[in-house]
């Protein structure tokens, strides 16, 4: 019993701690916490593959393969909601009438 006691007090810190941070992010970052995010993702679908190796039991081997399946979701998800994120910023246009609309069409015409 006592030995449950350090690893769940820990993922309760853990979890109050994420909570906390993730909660004061402004909105301009959350791309590249995402990207943040998907690389610690990787390093969980890395951990599973270490972990199988001492797996022994049909209950660790279900647990891994929830893990592999989850993280893997995880990981190609973010990068699809990053990658859709970006699209949005690469395909804003200015709206006429304004100074970044002029530069544009000064730039595309110094260019021909």
């Amino acid at each position: 019993m006592s030995s449950l006691v350090v690893p769940i007090t820990l993922f309760i810190l853990a979890l109050l701690i994420g909570v906390e941070v993730i909660g004061k992010v402004p909105a301009t970052l959350h791309t590249p916490l995402m990207s943040g995010a998907n690389s610690i993702h990787g390093i969980v679908i890395v951990g599973v593959v270490l972990v199988t190796a001492d797996a022994d039991s049909v209950l660790g081997y279900i647990f891994i393969f929830l893990a592999a399946v989850l993280g893997t979701m995880n990981v190609v998800g973010g990068y699809v909601v990053t990658d859709r994120m970006l699209e949005m910023f690469k395909s804003s246009k200015p709206a006429k009438g304004s100074k970044d609309s002029d530069k544009a069409a000064a730039k595309e015409e110094a260019a021909q």
